[in-house]
């Protein structure tokens, strides 16, 4: 047991986690980030939509807010945490796969999500390179280029995003790949000039361009067909990485199934927040960032509190 006694421990140290660190540790309480090294963007070259850091590499952002954090004193534990609970004393405990155990007053979960791509060969590798989920993110970088967008098990999403790409090109194919769309919306996205196409994608491999020239997608139909085209989009189903919250018993919203929490992060657990794509897996970088920044100030606002608490207490007895 790390006899260390945290005021706050946010677990995840992506964009969420880094920027309440920062928050916390400027304001003075002891403060732990526990991040396991897999940020969701971490195959991206590049991070877009975060005004002044546009263009920055995600490894390049994340050792910047380390350096941040660190500097104002926080403390970086590089584990991920493998059993959560809460104690007789009301204090949380935190399990690493490294075997520190460690106790808490307050607790913060950012830890993200994992996309779970559709099973097509060829996908993964190309994912965060040639394939793409996020138009915010980098549909202004294949403007005026041809886009594949291949449907998945997110229906109502997949067919945003066709018509969305559009916006960006005017060579736009929809390979429904089996997902379920109705007849209205399949001739409004065809009214707005984006290419319907039915047959199931069975492959994603790589044209030969010309000598310099970077590499077409070639995206495999079952029908025999073959696209050629500069980028693939994709929707893929989010899994939010929320196992400390279930751990303590964090209420869920009963319509998204997500960890529920209130506009400031906490969750139905007093001490507990989370922050991050965890519970908002549309959330960019700069959401994210924002969101953490949010829930640390509610988590000094709630520490102090019961430090007033104590102190007046102790000033009776």
């Amino acid at each position: 047991m790390d006899t260390t006694m945290w005021d706050a421990i946010i677990v995840g140290g992506g964009a969420a986690g880094l920027s309440a660190g920062v928050v916390l540790a400027r304001a003075r309480f002891a403060t732990l980030v526990v991040d396991g090294g897999a940020p969701r963007n971490g195959p991206a070259d590049h991070m877009h939509g975060y005004l002044t850091r546009d263009g920055m590499a995600p490894s390049a952002f994340i050792a910047t807010g380390r350096d941040e954090f660190t500097r104002y004193g926080g403390t970086l534990a590089l584990a991920s945490v493998t059993a959560a609970r809460r104690a007789a004393d009301g204090m949380f405990e935190l399990r690493l796969d490294d075997g520190r155990a460690l106790r808490a007053r307050s607790v913060l979960v950012a830890t993200g999500l994992t996309d779970e791509l559709p099973d097509i060969p060829g996908l993964p590798e190309r994912w965060a390179s040639q394939v793409h989920h996020c138009p915010h993110c980098h549909g202004y970088e294949v403007r005026g280029r041809t886009i594949v967008v291949i449907g998945s098990a997110m229906a109502a999403t997949s067919a945003h995003l066709a018509a969305l790409l559009r916006r960006y090109s005017d060579s736009v194919t929809f390979c429904v790949n089996a997902t379920e769309i109705g007849e209205v919306e399949r001739r409004r996205l065809t009214a707005y000039g984006v290419r319907v196409i039915d047959a199931r994608v069975t492959a994603i491999t790589t044209s030969a361009g010309p000598p310099g020239a970077a590499s077409p997608v070639a995206v495999v139909l079952g029908n025999g067909e073959t696209i050629t085209c500069d980028a693939v989009f994709v929707a893929p189903r989010p899994r939010p990485h929320d196992a400390v919250p279930a751990m303590l018993g964090a209420a869920r919203d009963p319509e998204t199934g997500l960890i529920a929490v209130d506009a400031r992060g906490a969750t139905s657990v007093p001490g507990l927040w989370a922050a991050g794509n965890v519970v908002n897996p549309r959330a960019q970088v700069v959401t994210a960032a924002g969101a953490g920044s949010t829930a640390a100030i509610a988590m000094t606002a709630w520490l102090l509190d019961r430090e007033l608490a104590a102190a007046f207490e102790g000033g009776v007895r």
